[in-house]
């Protein structure tokens, strides 16, 4: 995209959401589980992304997943706030690359309130990486054609006397 004197940018009131603040080791906690809670937000953003091309015009959709972000964690909080807290903290403090092998346990523990609090199953090893059709409310954009530009040069008629070179061959080692 080139961006000229003819773009129009959104107002930072458009912009102007409210952030998920939270740690690395706190959004790696619940990220399994906020993956399966947000997928059709998700999935509407990222098609949004595709097919549009420009930012600008996923600004709601981009909105939507981050509402649904602070709904999922809020209702964490009132629901398995010190399960998923000793998960989180497991995970921050267990290894320097936040890795989940070393607190399966408090995983485990965290799972069972997150399904029985919020019926909400943890998804299996390669849920995400799965193909599937997304069903979108959103009109298809329109299909842009691509630009077809004449040659630069035209070609001489095939008639035209081609005079020699007036300084001999380019390729002088190949012409003796």
């Amino acid at each position: 995209m080139v961006v000229t004197n003819n773009v129009v940018l959104p107002e930072d009131s458009e912009l102007t959401v409210e952030e998920v603040n939270l740690s690395t080791a706190t959004l790696r906690a619940g990220s399994f589980h906020l993956g399966k809670y947000c997928e059709n937000q998700n999935n509407e953003f990222m098609l949004c992304r595709f097919e549009e091309k420009d930012p600008r015009k996923c600004i709601n959709e981009g909105k939507a997943v981050t509402a649904c972000t602070l709904e999922f964690f809020r209702k964490v909080k009132k629901t398995c706030l010190a399960e998923f807290n000793q998960y989180a903290n497991c995970i921050d403090k267990s290894s320097g690359e936040y890795s989940f092998r070393y607190c399966r346990k408090t995983q485990d523990v965290y799972d069972k309130c997150i399904l029985e609090n919020l019926n909400l199953e943890r998804p299996p090893f390669g849920y995400f990486c799965e193909v599937r059709v997304h069903d979108t409310k959103r009109p298809k954009p329109a299909v842009e054609e691509k630009a077809v530009y004449p040659d630069a040069t035209p070609a001489l008629p095939v008639e035209t006397e081609k005079k020699p070179a007036r300084f001999g061959s380019r390729f002088y080692w190949m012409t003796e």
